[in-house]
């Protein structure tokens, strides 16, 4: 079958990257001439699947009390069975953190093959192929995926979302008889404080490297700059390291990747391994005292210059902008 399932964590809500996976769902399966079906696993999912009903063919719950709670290998036996019946062509998936631990076993389970941070699927002739960010951004990499379904996390906001359609799908609700399996499982959880998005789902960033000198000047220089633009506060590697800054801000290879329209760069070198994190946002603007820093060689727009100089005139300019 030409199907494309997305499969969803209720915990996850209905933000930007689940109407993207949503919206690469839904490209994906017209262009495969099939269906696209969503399945919402845990807790709360009643909610999701309402607002998912109008951008799917069809949405089935997978919420029985086993599954309330994210649990990997009940939550992966719940999956092969739900994507063993539908026989899926593809099977899509977001880039939380569940997701990339369940996807490749999923794929092994029901008999295919797996890629992850996939920025773009597509279907050339018979062959499905996904591209993906290599060498830290420097290329990318086209995977043809031969052994069916195909089963890929994609990238958070590296696709529109789906548009909304005039009658909503079919909504069902999975009679699983499934055991809890706790040979693997989740034995403490803790969850970061955030603001009121995601790091991975901001617009505006501003982000400080080591250049910045401390911790104070993201309080007294950085933060304020970031409140007038709207925008959510982001570091290198080596900020976070230095204690800082949370790790949660963490932005590169080994941190988070975003895709803002503007990332504003401010005393960060742009190492390979930083760039490998925002190789995708529409716009990088940079300043940092370094003519010959690798930043310069990937904004769009930079100052040579101490950033103490130019962001309170930048804060300025800002403020008086919005008077």
């Amino acid at each position: 079958m030409n199907d494309v399932v997305i499969c969803l964590f209720a915990s996850a809500g209905f933000d930007k990257a689940a109407q993207g996976l949503a919206g690469a769902g839904r490209r994906l399966a017209d262009e495969l001439g099939g269906r696209l079906r969503a399945v919402v696993i845990g807790a709360g999912a009643d909610t999701l699947a309402l607002e998912f009903s109008r951008l799917c063919d069809t949405v089935i719950i997978a919420d029985q009390a086993e599954l309330a709670e994210y649990q990997p290998e009940t939550c992966l036996n719940a999956l092969v069975r739900l994507c063993g019946e539908l026989s899926p062509r593809t099977v899509l998936l977001g880039n939380d953190a569940y997701s990339q631990e369940i996807a490749p076993r999923l794929a092994y389970r029901l008999g295919g093959s797996a890629v992850g941070d996939g920025v773009e699927v597509r279907v050339e002739g018979e062959a499905l192929r996904v591209s993906r960010q290599v060498y830290g951004g420097k290329a990318q990499a086209v995977i043809e995926l031969k052994r069916m379904p195909a089963v890929v996390w994609l990238r958070a906001r590296s696709f529109a979302p789906a548009p909304a359609r005039a009658e909503a799908g079919e909504v069902t609700r999975a009679a699983l008889d499934i055991q809890a399996d706790t040979r693997t499982r989740v034995i403490e959880r803790k969850r970061e404080e955030q603001g009121e998005a995601r790091l991975e789902e901001a617009r505006v960033i501003v982000s400080g490297g080591r250049g910045i000198g401390g911790p104070e000047p993201f309080t007294t220089e950085l933060q304020p700059l970031a409140d007038l633009l709207g925008a959510q506060m982001a570091a290198s590697r080596a900020a976070c390291d230095a204690g800082w800054v949370p790790p949660t801000w963490q932005v590169g290879q080994t941190g988070k990747k975003v895709t803002p329209d503007l990332y504003l760069a401010i005393a960060i070198t742009g190492a390979s391994q930083h760039m490998a994190g925002i190789s995708e946002a529409k716009t990088i603007s940079a300043i940092n005292t370094d003519p010959d820093a690798p930043i310069f060689k990937h904004c769009q727009f930079g100052i040579v210059e101490d950033y103490r100089k130019v962001v309170p005139l930048l804060r300025e300019k800002l403020a008086a902008l919005q008077k």
